[in-house]
């Protein structure tokens, strides 16, 4: 269900131009011209809690959610990585965010589940070029290039991100063996030692745990593997969607359905669950032999989480560099320097062949 949210723009009272959020501080609107500020409205907390409620899984997949919950919009795809990128209305050309690939934008219609609640930018755009700066220089065997990229002040792309957030009561009966270390003495004189063994004994039992916000990144745009490496994500500071905190940014669209994003989710409640039953079998080691899961009063939200994201291109690659825009936690694939780390090894080797002659001449 691939969807793009429209991009918003709020003028300046004093002079028209686009004011744009403001991270970190106070929930406000500035522009970047004249200075002028506009606060972004509060709503009390039991408003908050209100709208911060999650929806019924099965209602959604049944397309049976109230008609507030679904929204149509302009969908942009970049055909080189599979993003929904979005950008102003009169642009129909651009580089894509994610990839740094050229990208010809395709307007058409699409409905699909609205953002429930969105988790504004705490990081100025400055402070996640630093970070970012920071966790380059610090890359063994990096190209040169990339090294005077980190020195740089390009600009970074702030952009949302879909995430799925799952609310999920699970039940869970195994069957496995709980291993007891016990040890025996062998061998007779200087032979004698210690050995260590395990006794295995059947063990069956269940374990139950309620998930909440379990996150799913709803687009493949991004490794899965550095996007978790990105958490963990301060779900305190969630705010009711609203297009304010959009304003001079952009935001991907899911290309991840619902019902995909759930079986990823399972696959995450799986490795909590086989370390619940592992601590529930006990002993000093444990083999599980099967897991039967049910699943209940199944729930979920449609958030969008910041990122700041930086795409670089090397010998023809695209590498990603991504910043927390919450925490400022960086990730990113990173080239590897062919020349340093020849020049790596044929340093060690040199080294070696000199300590072998020192060896073999006997020292000075």
């Amino acid at each position: 269900m691939p969807t793009t949210q429209t991009e918003h723009r709020f003028p300046c009272a004093q002079c028209g131009a686009s004011l744009r959020f403001s991270p970190g501080g106070a929930a406000r609107l500035s522009c970047e011209y004249c200075g002028h500020e506009q606060q972004i409205p509060q709503i009390d907390d039991d408003t908050r809690v209100t709208a911060l409620q999650s929806l019924d899984y099965h209602e959604a997949v049944a397309n049976a959610l109230p008609p507030d919950a679904i929204e149509e919009t302009r969908v942009v795809n970049c055909d080189t990585c599979g993003a929904q990128v979005e950008f102003e209305e009169n642009i129909h050309s651009a580089e894509c965010p994610f990839c740094a690939s050229p990208v010809v934008t395709d307007t058409g219609p699409h409905r699909h589940i609205k953002p429930h609640a969105i988790l504004p930018f705490k990081l100025s755009e400055r402070d996640a070029h630093e970070k970012m700066a920071k966790w380059l220089r610090g890359l063994w065997f990096a190209p040169s290039e990339l090294s005077k990229y980190a020195r740089s002040s390009g600009k970074l792309s702030g952009l949302y991100v879909p995430y799925w957030a799952f609310d999920v009561a699970t039940r869970s009966r195994y069957t496995g063996q709980r291993g007891t270390h016990y040890y025996v003495t062998t061998g007779t004189g200087k032979n004698r030692k210690r050995v260590r063994k395990t006794r295995w004994r059947n063990a069956s039992g269940g374990v139950s745990r309620q998930f909440l916000d379990l996150l799913v990144m709803a687009a493949n745009s991004l490794p899965r593997a550095n996007i978790r490496r990105l958490e963990p994500w301060t779900m305190a500071d969630l705010q009711p969607y609203s297009a304010d905190y959009l304003s001079g940014f952009r935001a991907e669209g899911y290309t991840v359905n619902l019902s995909d994003g759930f079986e990823i989710a399972k696959q995450r409640m799986d490795e909590q669950i086989r370390a619940d039953i592992r601590r529930d079998i006990g002993g000093d080691e444990q083999r599980i032999s099967s897991v039967d899961t049910d699943y209940s009063d199944e729930r979920f939200k449609h958030l969008l989480l910041p990122i700041w994201m930086a795409a670089y291109r090397y010998r023809g690659k695209s590498y990603r560099f991504i910043v927390n825009g919450q925490t400022g936690r960086v990730q990113g694939e990173r080239p590897w320097s062919v020349w340093k780390i020849a020049a790596a090894v044929l340093s060690g080797l040199v080294f070696l062949a000199l300590a072998f002659y020192i060896a073999e001449m006997g020292g000075f």
